[in-house]
C-alpha cells in the first residue's frame, strides 16, 4: 500500500492519522505541491490523479492485478474503515456516526477547500483580492459552527469520549488556522479537543515535521 502524500496537505495528514490509528503499514510517496509550479501537476502522477492533488492512496490487489487508486480524504478513511474495523474511527450509533461525518464534512466542505493554495492564488492573481481577508473569512466562520455543533455530542473528543474521523480532521485544520494567522481562542471545545488528540500516538506520528518531506520552517 502507498501513500502519495505532503507533508504539509491537511488532507494527507487526515489519512495518515487514520492509518497510524489502525496501525495500518504503508509506503510513503512524497509529491511536492509547491516545488517547481507543483509536482501534482506533472507527469507521472497527473497520471495517477486526474485531479492532480493529494491524498491518494494506492492498493495492490495481488500478483498480476493492476493497482487500485482511491482519492479524496473521506473517501480513504471510509474505505480504511470497512477494510480494518478496529479500532474505529466511526461511533456504532447510527445517530452519532452521522454526527461524526456531519462534523468531518463541516471541514471537509466547509472549511478547507477556501484555503487550498490554487483557490488563493486564483483569489489573489485572478481576482485581485485579498486571499488572507478571504480565508480568515471562511475559517472564523466555519470553526464557529464546528464549535457550534460540537457542543451537542462532545465529550473527551467531539463525538463522546472516542477519537472519530470528525477529530481526524479537526487537528489538521486547527494547524491550518494558525499557519494564516487567525485566532483561534474562540474556540474553547475545538481546543481542548485537540490537546487529547495530540497526546495520542498515532496523532503525534501523523504530524507534518514527522514525515519524510517535512521543510523546516
Amino acid at each position: 500500500m502507498k501513500l502519495y502524500s505532503y507533508w504539509r496537505s491537511s488532507a494527507s495528514w487526515r489519512v495518515r492519522i487514520a492509518l497510524a490509528w489502525q496501525e495500518i503499514p504503508y509506503e510513503y510517496v512524497a509529491v511536492n505541491l509547491v516545488r517547481d509550479g507543483g509536482e501534482q501537476y506533472r507527469e507521472p502522477y497527473a497520471k495517477l490523479n486526474p485531479q492532480s492533488q493529494v491524498p491518494l492512496l494506492e492498493l495492490e490487489p495481488g500478483p498480476g492485478a493492476a493497482p487500485r487508486r482511491i482519492a479524496q480524504s473521506l473517501a480513504i478513511i471510509e474505505y480504511l474503515e470497512e477494510r480494518w474495523p478496529s479500532p474505529p474511527l466511526l461511533p456504532r450509533d447510527p445517530w452519532l456516526r452521522a454526527r461524526a461525518r456531519q462534523l468531518a464534512e463541516l471541514v471537509n466542505s466547509g472549511i478547507q477547500p477556501f484555503q487550498n493554495t490554487p483557490v488563493l492564488a486564483y483569489v489573489k492573481r485572478t481576482l485581485g483580492g485579498d486571499e488572507r481577508a478571504w480565508v480568515h473569512h471562511f475559517q472564523q466562520r466555519g470553526l464557529a459552527a464546528l464549535e457550534r455543533a460540537a457542543g451537542e455530542t462532545a465529550g473527551s473528543f467531539l463525538v463522546g469520549d472516542e477519537p472519530s474521523v470528525a477529530d481526524v480532521c479537526l487537528v489538521p485544520q486547527l494547524n491550518g488556522a494558525r499557519r494564516f494567522g487567525l485566532d483561534v481562542a474562540p474556540f474553547p471545545t475545538l481546543l481542548r479537543v485537540e490537546a487529547a488528540c495530540n497526546a495520542l500516538p498515532a496523532f503525534a506520528a501523523a504530524h507534518p515535521d514527522r514525515q519524510p518531506d517535512a521543510q523546516p520552517g
